[in-house]
């Protein structure tokens, strides 16, 4: 391995560990301004109604769920949406971190409820009170610095803490 090769590595990965930070922290953010669609149908909905709102859409999947042929044909229709309306997209794998970052069970309750389809999340953007934060230009960035590298669908790992 050369020197570049090692350097080049070394702040894809910082970048990466700093753009899932970023993305932590966007949720977050996002959820307490009431700005986030959390499940798949919820999320088609949302875009069928106000696709100018949402500012990106986030894809999460683990490795059980990459059999899973009618989320796999959900996820390329959205992507197909989200691109033909400038929509930033990130995959991430990582549910469980996706739910204790959003503060959501990851299974069932003692009551039977089961828990919120985290495998897509919109983070929106109402034109009133527009989401004014770093994290969301950090992320926007990511994707942007991704497209042009030809990565339409940028990738992420979420990691356990």
């Amino acid at each position: 391995m050369t020197l570049e090769e090692l350097v080049g590595c070394n702040i894809t990965d910082k970048k990466m560990e700093t753009v899932s930070q970023a993305l932590e922290e966007l949720l977050v953010a996002a959820q307490r301004q009431d700005c986030l669609t959390v499940g798949v149908y919820e999320s088609a909905k949302l875009m069928n109604v106000d696709p100018d709102s949402v500012v990106l859409c986030v894809l999460a999947t683990d490795e059980e769920d990459e059999d899973d042929i009618a989320l796999q044909i959900h996820f390329t229709l959205i992507q197909a949406f989200c691109c033909d309306n400038d929509i930033n997209i990130l995959r991430v794998s990582g549910l469980r971190r996706l739910a204790q970052v959003l503060c959501e069970p990851s299974t069932a309750d003692n009551n039977g409820n089961e828990p919120k389809d985290l495998h897509c999340i919109l983070v929106t953007n109402p034109q009133c009170q527009p989401l004014k934060c770093q994290a969301l230009q950090e992320v926007g960035s990511y994707c942007k610095e991704s497209r042009c590298k030809n990565q339409w669908v940028p990738y992420l790992s979420l990691q356990e803490r």
